[in-house]
């Protein structure tokens, strides 16, 4: 062998051996969980660890079609290492998810976040199941120009105060020459998003929330059925026709073109809503969802942290990512550029992010009030339960059941599903 093709060979082995040594882990991000944050965030943990190979996958924007691809990897016991999880999932993915307090600094980290986030991840046993990653809570975003222009100095306390204004606006709007615009978007398609607005409307309007934490069936009552069908009136209406099948992205879509008076959705928007090629930055603020006539404004709890599954060939790598990737710095970093609600409560109270993201500093209390949905005590049934909410729910909207009849079927579903007993109004 000559020379040349000896160093060729060890050039090649030693490549090779490297390569070997690599450890590669993947994650999967949905489309609307700001992916482009972390793969920058991944890029720079390369740097500090160049013996980690890290691929970020891009996964469904809805939380079903996320979910569905999870549970095909606990069936084939391979996939990602880390999984984004919904605050809802945990109680039912605690066969497949790992204990993250065997590993180094998540007892220390657990400790610096929200203690309701934490508990909602920790499984009867003590086992941390995610570290909180953000939260969520839904809000209103009204167009602070439009208020203006049509005489209304504040956004809408109550549903039917924002049906008024969203109308008077809409009209206003289409003489003035836009035909495409509506009063209010918000998430109609049957997916997990409609669960948690329906969780809204009919919680702010005393409603209850589906099952109580006692388990008991509470759904099928006059003031549920009384604001499901005021939204159902809403469709075609101050809503456009295709609101049934929209999505936070869809919503975000419509109301970012300028062409929405009202939508309900995420804090993530806020910071998309700002960019420069926005139709409306600047134009539009953010303020508590509107409640019932006799009721409270109500935000559905939402938020999403990291776990790793117990198939990972490389828990313990995988479990030092997630922990940078949830750390202070990161989240602040995300709720600057991203407007994502961080999961440290002193970072509602840091100058830099409230300087970038000004309703943070209400959003705190907003997200300790918010209403979770009823996943820890329907566990590990809530998958199933969510799809009957979100099913009846939408046959109300679509108007195929009127919102008595579709909640009474609801209300059997729910009693089948869990074995809870339904409590008569």
């Amino acid at each position: 062998m000559n020379r040349f093709r000896l160093l060729v060979f060890i050039s090649f082995a030693l490549s090779s051996a490297l390569a070997q040594e690599t450890i590669q882990l993947s994650i999967m991000i949905g489309s609307s969980s700001g992916i482009d944050f972390v793969r920058d965030a991944a890029n720079e943990y390369m740097r500090l660890h160049p013996e980690v190979a890290i691929e970020v996958l891009e996964g469904p924007a809805r939380t079903d079609d996320l979910l569905a691809i999870y549970e095909d990897y606990f069936n084939s016991q391979e996939g990602v290492d880390i999984l984004t999880l919904d605050v809802i999932w945990p109680g039912d993915m605690g066969d497949f998810m790992l204990d993250l307090y065997q590993f180094e600094g998540f007892s220390e980290a657990a400790n610096e976040h929200f203690e309701a986030i934490i508990a909602n991840n920790t499984t009867l046993e003590g086992e941390l199941l995610a570290i909180p990653w953000f939260t969520d809570a839904g809000l209103l975003y009204y167009r602070t120009d439009l208020l203006e222009k049509y005489g209304f100095s504040d956004p809408p306390e109550t549903w039917q105060e924002l049906q008024s204004m969203a109308q008077v606006i809409q009209d206003g709007e289409r003489v003035a020459g836009n035909e495409e615009f509506w009063g209010f978007v918000f998430q109609g398609r049957e997916y997990e998003g409609l669960t948690v607005d329906a969780l809204e409307w009919i919680a702010s309007n005393e409603g209850g929330t589906f099952i109580s934490s006692e388990g008991e069936v509470t759904v099928a009552n006059p003031e549920a059925a009384e604001v499901l069908e005021l939204v159902a009136s809403w469709v075609d209406s101050i809503s456009p026709p295709g609101v049934v099948d929209f999505s936070e992205e869809e919503s975000r879509s419509v109301w970012q073109s300028g062409n929405a008076a009202f939508m309900r959705n995420w804090p993530y928007a806020y910071s998309l809503g700002n960019a420069d090629d926005s139709a409306i930055a600047g134009k539009f603020a953010v303020a508590p969802l509107p409640a019932g006539e006799e009721g409270a404004s109500v935000a559905g709890l939402g938020g999403w942290g990291l776990g790793i599954p117990n198939y990972s060939a490389h828990p313990e790598e995988a479990a030092a990512f997630a922990l940078y990737l949830s750390s202070k710095a990161q989240q602040k970093q995300r709720a600057i550029a991203g407007s994502f609600a961080p999961t440290y409560p002193e970072l509602y109270q840091d100058e830099e992010v409230l300087a970038a993201v000004p309703f943070f500093a209400d959003f705190r209390t907003i997200v300790e009030h918010a209403v979770p949905r009823p996943s820890a005590v329907t566990s590990p049934n809530y998958a199933a339960v969510s799809r009957a909410i979100y099913r009846a729910v939408h046959t109300i909207l679509i108007k195929e059941r009127d919102a008595a009849e579709g909640l009474e079927v609801l209300a059997a579903d729910l009693e089948a599903i869990t074995g809870f007993p339904r409590v008569q109004p």
